[in-house]
């Protein structure tokens, strides 16, 4: 019977006390983008599939193994959203873009994948994420991961490493697949199963394989940028140019390609440490997707951090997020007479803007005193027949011990005055 009560492998229940870190995250996030100018935007948890397998391709691990899709009532195929890049595009194309025009958003919220849970990898995550539409310029790459370090910063994860690496222009990509193909064809027997299919679905995707096996191939194969074109070389050493002038170290990653077909230009992750095997905490890069009723793709840079991943990252710095408690104030009402007025208080309380928790149930008071302290609340408000017909509330201090009575009408000063710890 409890196993039918826990939560699907790959997600979690998340209570207050979890989320106080999960709200801290987001509230940084929303300070820091608004300082870029980018404006929040919810899509919809649910697309209709082909949002997805247009823009990731047919031929990524996301469309082939992950995605959650299923067929609806009117025969329409829909899909749990895997990321959050094609659900933007779409929301914003279907708003329109003019010629030139710049659209600057941010998003957070829960994607859907089945993928083997592991250690901040669930088949239900969270993401915040960023997108910068319609303007193309190596510098929105310079500002986009600008913003990204300094996200991490504000969060306390100042010590990540920033990886870079270019996938060029479309025009870039046959001569690049033609060259891995020379390459790899030979070492077939030396690749995993995933990678003998990729060699003629998504050749790319082999030079960020993490299987061992692979390694010795992948670290031998041609690098991407000496097999660009000028312009393509000209975007990315605009780029690299510009994060030496804004002081953010960086490392070229030869072999990052990143897992989605939409990519070109810039692609880029920042690693922790402190995330184990699975050390990815963010990434992204500029991407062209296609749209209906569109002659033209949509261009745009952004990126995506996993807000687990992100959490456990702060964790293994020891940073957290300083816990509230349940309740500022813990209204005591000893017998049934004294409960109706007990509720008035708490009332009283709640327009002064405290968190109270009143009691309903007329319990002793050793009872309620135990759910005080559980609650972690500051103020036990007592109130029995003899406080009653005194006009009063006994005040407890749940810190020191200390109680005073006071007047019930001037428990508000009283609780809320500075001098009160």
């Amino acid at each position: 019977m409890a196993a039918q009560l826990e939560p699907l492998p790959g997600t979690s229940d998340l209570w207050e006390q979890e989320l106080v870190d999960w709200v801290s995250l987001e509230t940084c996030a929303r300070e820091t983008f608004s300082k870029y100018g980018y404006g929040e935007l919810r899509t919809p948890v649910l697309e209709r599939t082909k949002v997805f397998t247009r823009s990731l391709g047919d031929e990524t691990d996301v469309v082939q193994k992950e995605m959650y899709t299923f067929e609806d009532r009117g025969g329409r195929s829909l899909t749990l959203r895997p990321e959050g890049t094609a659900g933007v595009i779409r929301a914003i194309a279907n708003r329109g873009l003019a010629t030139g025009e710049e659209r600057r958003v941010f998003y957070m919220g829960p994607m859907f994948r089945g993928e083997k849970p592991a250690a901040g990898r669930k088949r239900q995550f969270h993401q915040i994420g960023v997108e910068s539409v319609g303007k193309v310029s190596p510098w929105l790459d310079v500002e986009c991961i600008a913003m990204l370090m300094r996200f991490l910063a504000e969060l306390g994860i100042p010590n990540g490493r920033l990886l870079l690496n270019t996938r060029g222009l479309p025009e870039d990509r046959e001569r690049v697949t033609a060259k891995l193909l020379e390459h790899f064809e030979p070492r077939l027997g030396e690749l995993c199963a995933d990678c003998q299919r990729r060699i003629q679905t998504n050749i790319w995707r082999i030079l960020d394989c993490k299987e061992p096996g692979c390694q010795p191939a992948t670290e031998t194969a041609p690098r991407i940028t000496d097999l660009l074109g000028p312009e393509s070389q000209a975007f990315f050493e605009t780029v690299c140019r510009g994060l030496e002038d804004l002081g953010i170290e960086f490392e070229l990653s030869p072999r990052l390609v990143r897992g989605l077909d939409y990519y070109l230009h810039t692609v880029f992750e920042v690693v922790h440490e402190g995330l184990g095997a699975q050390d990815a905490l963010a990434g992204g890069g500029r991407y062209a997707i296609a749209v209906p009723g569109s002659k033209n793709p949509i261009e745009g840079v952004g990126f995506a951090a996993g807000i687990e991943r992100l959490l456990l990252a702060r964790e293994s710095l020891g940073v957290k997020a300083q816990s509230a408690a349940e309740a500022d104030v813990y209204v005591i009402s000893l017998g049934e007479a004294v409960l109706s007025s007990g509720l008035a208080l708490a009332e009283t309380l709640r327009e002064a803007g405290l968190r109270v928790f009143a009691e309903t149930t007329g319990r002793s008071l050793k009872a309620q005193m135990r759910a005080a302290n559980r609650l972690g609340t500051r103020w036990a408000l007592i109130r029995g027949d003899t406080e009653m017909a005194a006009g009063t509330v006994l005040c407890k201090n749940m810190t020191t011990s200390e109680q005073t009575g006071v007047p019930v009408g001037d428990v508000v000063p009283w609780i809320t005055r500075p001098t009160c710890e």
